[in-house]
């Protein structure tokens, strides 16, 4: 059917509706962003039902703002309300998602993302209209801050426990002693996990994002790891040669401009019998494969964070965050690598073990 073609009515009501539920969604996680720095889903979480003025002197806020945000809250399903009451209730399972910092489901923070893509939005126009990259550290400081705390929990859920076993051998190497680098490290989550869990190991985290080295090193010696875990300022290309035992790249290498040299520059320093763990967002190889909610985020987000970054290092393959395992495979194929095996894989990640 060409533009010009009569719509049928039904179809377009029901698209239209998608359109509304997707709007929707955006002004759900302003009242999202707001309990959560507000204490309003702490004032719910294990109370019980309640009534708006007590959520209000439980967060110390102001009551009929509060109320109209309990009304939307229950109106999105995120709260329960009892009409016979006029009390609001927070279910564990919201309670998970929404209050409990330390959860792996918990989501307040990843509403920074979306937050900074809308403040980079003429970032984002100039980019479609010139091809210019834009860099990590050209976007809104909540970029950063959102997309470290979204994987921080993730990661402290699966890394150690999940991931580290799936890989032959690893554990072991990890106990006995080994080097570590983390490419990519970010705010340097991932890297103190791993520090924590295997103290005779050693740790280096390795980022281009000066402001995100600092963070990591704070969270270090927060953590009483800074003897364990470094973190400096360097390229996934020329990170300094320790013979490591394992390399890691924690959703990354569709990041960067150069894959293939960042695998190369793996090959190059890493010790005999050296793994490379890969984690990347989950995609299938194909398109058409690549259809539903985690293949919309990661499509939406990797058209102005992931694809524009890797263009403004040069981008000699730009892989995107939909890669899919057959393209990755390929990157260290071209960098000497013979072993590459999916080693696990969860709804948002795929996890590989690569071996020269």
């Amino acid at each position: 059917m060409d533009a010009s073609s009569p719509a049928d009515q039904d179809k377009l009501a029901a698209f239209s509706l998608r359109t509304i539920n997707d709007i929707a969604a955006g002004y759900v996680g302003v009242m999202v962003s707001l309990g959560a720095k507000l204490g309003l889903y702490r004032a719910l979480a294990g109370a019980g039902p309640l009534s708006a003025r007590e959520v209000a002197t439980r967060s110390q806020c102001a009551e009929r703002y509060v109320r109209e945000w309990l009304n939307a809250q229950a109106a999105a399903g995120y709260l329960g309300y009892h009409a016979m009451s006029d009390t609001y209730e927070m279910s564990p399972e919201q309670a998970a998602v929404l209050a409990d910092e330390d959860s792996p489901c918990y989501i307040p923070s990843a509403w920074n993302v979306p937050a900074s893509m809308w403040f980079d939005e003429p970032k984002a126009l100039e980019a479609f209209r010139t091809g210019r990259g834009v860099a990590w550290g050209e976007h809104d400081q909540r970029m950063a801050c959102g997309v470290a705390a979204f994987y921080r929990n993730g990661y402290k859920a699966a890394l150690v426990p999940q991931w580290l076993p799936a890989l032959d051998g690893v554990i072991e190497q990890l106990q006995a002693g080994i080097d570590v680098a983390d490419v990519g490290c970010g705010h340097g989550h991932s890297t103190l996990l791993m520090a924590q869990a295997f103290p005779d190991s050693r740790f280096h985290g390795f980022d281009t994002h000066a402001a995100s080295i600092a963070e990591a090193a704070r969270h270090a010696d927060a953590a009483g790891a800074g003897d364990r875990a470094r973190f400096e300022v360097a390229r996934a290309t020329d990170y300094p040669d320790r013979r490591y035992g394992l390399i890691c790249f924690f959703d990354v290498l569709h990041d960067l401009g150069d894959p293939v040299a960042a695998a190369r520059h793996a090959a190059s320093t890493l010790a005999p019998g050296g793994t490379v763990l890969l984690v990347e967002p989950f995609a299938n190889d194909r398109v058409e494969d690549n259809a539903g909610t985690v293949a919309q985020l990661y499509y939406s987000s990797s058209t102005v964070i992931c694809c524009a970054h890797a263009i403004s290092e040069g981008a000699k393959v730009v892989l995107g965050a939909q890669a899919g395992p057959a393209r990755l495979q390929e990157v260290f194929r071209k960098a000497g690598f013979t072993h590459f095996r999916r080693a696990a894989e969860t709804p948002f990640n795929l996890i590989f073990e690569i071996r020269k």
